[in-house]
């Protein structure tokens, strides 16, 4: 399989061309740590830790891990070994796991041009949740990981993989079947530390389109349910905890800050209005809401409904491109007594969800007349509307406030990533020279594309700008010199011909 591999990287000729001259040679010798000890450096998060991208953990793609591109930049400032959890049993480097003889999480996503974007890859995957490695690693981002989850004892035990109470990633090297991720994070005993956990407490929220629920007010996260935003006070209960325990014994780090999901190029890439019609469908489209809208008037004139709900609920279609996509609205004045669902076309303040691209305008078990997301609005998963923004910004704004204040009281320093990526949204200029985005990828910038296939996690030219963002914070706050990195120099997608 390996010759099927194309991967998007530009020329070392390019950077041949580019480098600089200089009067003298820079060695390792005019590098340094400044105050930092970089001999035991831990790595404490989640999926954005552990080097996931394409929508898993994979053999050659977790060497991008962030924690791994920093290590070997402090080894040559005299940083020790550093470890990862062992991929050595994803033969086929598919990622995704078995779970017994079962698959239980997709490989890869990599570019299909036989279908012209991004696919599963046409393999099964190797790598079994049931091979126990019982090893503490340097990395210990553990994928799906939320900030309470760190302090969760069973978090590891395989026997609680099937029914969602143990994380899969963490359970192949747990040490014990009670222990938790910190307690063998520690066991490395750090003297230099990076934290970057919080994401997954309002990311998987987002990424169910607000299915779940906020639980602010909340304060036992035993309650919770997967897709749920976890209550700030948890969170910096938590988080203070993590904090004491990882500078207990004197160690430095960085810790960073939660980016605003909503910026991601899952919420970003599909338009609210990307529906071209002719003009018959569009007349019969409209033909087909009118007792929906007449309705609408019916309950203004009951008093039910303001004018302004009327014009906000009313569904019309027109004939050419620009036509907004339907949705349900449950944030709606309730008109069920009247028959009449919380229906509305979406405006530009709603995302619509990465999946949606390939469902929408897909068909109700072949009928032509129920057209998905058009005659048939899409359902809460696929859209964020406002209301759920809002409290996905405000829970983000509240934890990235606990971050910075706990991280002060410690003295150690914070990696603003929240702004990073807020750069990146409208272009950021690496140390190479060339302007990178947080886009979706194209053919046009596969090149300066920063995120990965599944549109959440970075690729690994965005792992490699994540550790910049580290080691500018890490130079500047520990009196360190360190290298940085170059972003183009590390792969993008892999383009498969065939699947």
């Amino acid at each position: 399989m390996k010759n099927k591999f194309i991967y998007l990287a530009v020329l070392s000729a390019l950077f041949a061309s580019c480098e600089p001259e200089f009067d003298n040679e820079v060695t390792n010798a005019t590098y340094s740590a400044g105050e930092a000890d970089f001999s035991s450096y831990v790595a404490i998060g989640n999926s954005l830790t552990a080097g996931y991208m394409d929508g898993t953990v994979f053999r050659t793609g977790q060497q991008y891990s962030y924690p791994n591109i920093l290590a070997q930049q402090f080894a040559i400032v005299g940083g020790g070994a550093f470890t990862q959890p062992s991929y050595e049993d994803d033969i086929n480097n598919t990622g995704g796991f078995l779970l017994g003889s079962t698959a239980i999480t997709s490989t890869r996503l990599v570019i299909n041009t036989a279908v012209g974007g991004p696919q599963s890859l046409n393999l099964p995957p190797t790598a079994n949740v049931s091979t126990l490695q019982a090893t503490a690693y340097n990395n210990m981002g553990v994928p799906g990981a939320k900030v309470f989850h760190l302090l969760a004892p069973g978090y590891g035990n395989l026997q609680g993989v099937a029914t969602g109470q143990a994380n899969p990633y963490f359970v192949r090297h747990a040490t014990s079947p009670t222990t938790t991720v910190l307690a063998d994070a520690m066991t490395k005993n750090p003297t230099f530390f990076t934290n970057w956990i919080g994401n997954n407490d309002v990311l998987f929220y987002a990424l169910s389109g607000g299915t779940g629920v906020n639980q602010t007010g909340n304060l036992n996260p035993a309650t919770y349910g997967p897709n749920d935003i976890t209550d700030p006070q948890v969170f910096a209960s938590a988080y203070s905890t993590i904090m004491n325990t990882l500078t207990a014994n004197g160690a430095k780090g960085v810790v960073a800050t939660i980016p605003g999901v909503t910026s991601i190029p899952h919420f970003t890439t599909v338009p609210y209005n990307p529906v071209p019609l002719d003009a018959t469908t569009a007349a019969a489209l409209n033909q087909g809401f009118a007792q929906y809208n007449g309705g609408l008037q019916l309950a203004r004139t009951a008093g039910l409904i303001t004018a302004d709900e009327v014009t906000k609920r009313t569904i019309s279609f027109k004939a050419g491109a620009g036509n907004a996509v339907t949705i349900e609205d449950e944030s709606l004045t309730n008109l069920a007594a009247l028959g009449l669902p919380s229906y509305r076309q979406a405006t530009a303040s709603d995302l619509i969800v990465l999946p949606a691209s390939s469902f929408i305008g897909t068909t109700v078990n072949g009928n032509p007349q129920q057209i998905n997301g058009v005659s048939v609005p899409l359902a809460d998963k696929w859209v964020l509307i406002p209301s759920e923004i809002a409290a996905i910004n405000a829970a983000t704004d509240a934890y990235n406030t606990t971050i910075k204040t706990i991280a002060a009281s410690k003295n150690i320093p914070v990696a603003d990533m929240n702004a990073v990526l807020a750069q990146l949204v409208t272009g950021l200029r690496g140390p190479d020279g060339q302007i990178y985005k947080a886009s979706f990828f194209s053919a046009a910038t596969a090149s300066t594309v920063v995120f990965s296939l599944d549109g959440v996690h970075p690729n690994a030219r965005g792992y490699a700008f994540v550790a910049n963002e580290y080691i500018k914070v890490i130079n500047s706050f520990y009196k360190a010199h360190l290298p940085l990195v170059l972003p183009g120099e590390y792969p993008g997608a892999t383009i498969l011909t065939s699947n």
